[in-house]
């Protein structure tokens, strides 16, 4: 065990070290849905309500609605961003050097992408604290609840990225695809507008949306935000996470 637990705390400490060290890494990610909320969400509250729907038992304001697409799209972006960083340790050759620890290059790998996900979970919650003060309705014990759905999602997010970079020779062209995924996996999905509304307005784009490995994890955060983590999506995207692992140390090349 103690030949595991070094490690991982290495690379945790590593990936906090570099996020602190980035100042603008969190500024970005706290300004961007911040602007959805505010400027966004902010500007349809008056004029656009959610009917009723699982989990909400009432009528719900838009800037509620969109808050489990915004912690989505935090995730996201972190996730691309710290397999960008993956990218370009392995142009430094920093990633080579890692892979020479005597540890297995999945459990390397895996501890990565925690340590990631526990980034992307503190800047979650820092977004959820300024989204409070603004005078979203989300409770504490909401909040609470919602952890294992927000860490479930910030590590898919964060895996789904890890897959990309695998692929990609260069920072410039890892660049190029993230605008391909963001942008796209956060517009084709429930973050904006229930999956139904879509459907009313276009069927494709409906059948795209309910296709989108994004849609299910925006809408496990929002099931675990009105204490309903636990579900069948969660113990779906619980066992995707595992399996995809297992083979991620094949997947993943430090010196493609």
């Amino acid at each position: 065990m103690g030949s595991y637990l070094i490690p991982f705390f290495f690379i945790i400490e590593r990936e906090f070290a570099r996020f602190i060290s980035q100042k603008t890494r969190l500024f970005s990610a706290l300004v961007r849905p911040l602007f959805w909320l505010l400027v966004f969400a902010a500007g349809f509250k008056s004029t656009l309500g959610i009917a009723i729907q699982p989990p909400y038992t009432t009528y719900i304001t838009y800037d509620l609605y969109i808050m489990p697409g915004l912690v989505g799209m935090v995730c996201l972006f972190n996730g691309m961003s710290s397999s960008l960083a993956m990218v370009y340790d392995r142009e430094a050759g920093a990633m080579k050097v890692l892979m020479t620890a005597p540890l297995h290059r999945r459990w390397i790998l895996i501890f990565k992408l925690v340590g990631a996900s526990m980034v992307s979970v503190i800047q979650v919650y820092l977004f959820l604290l300024i989204a409070i003060i603004a005078g979203v309705p989300l409770t504490a014990i909401g909040l609470l609840e919602a952890l294992p759905a927000i860490f479930i999602t910030a590590y898919s997010l964060a895996l789904i990225g890890l897959i990309l970079a695998s692929h990609m020779r260069s920072l410039e062209n890892f660049a190029g695809v993230m605008n391909f995924v963001i942008f796209p996996s956060f517009f084709l999905s429930s973050a904006l507008y229930p999956l139904w509304q879509i459907e009313e307005s276009s069927e494709v784009l409906f059948w795209i949306s309910s296709f989108n490995p994004f849609t299910y994890l925006v809408e496990l955060v929002r099931f675990g935000l009105h204490g309903q983590s636990f579900s069948l999506v969660t113990l779906i995207a619980l066992l995707a996470c595992m399996i995809i692992s297992g083979f991620i140390g094949r997947i993943f090349r430090p010196d493609a």
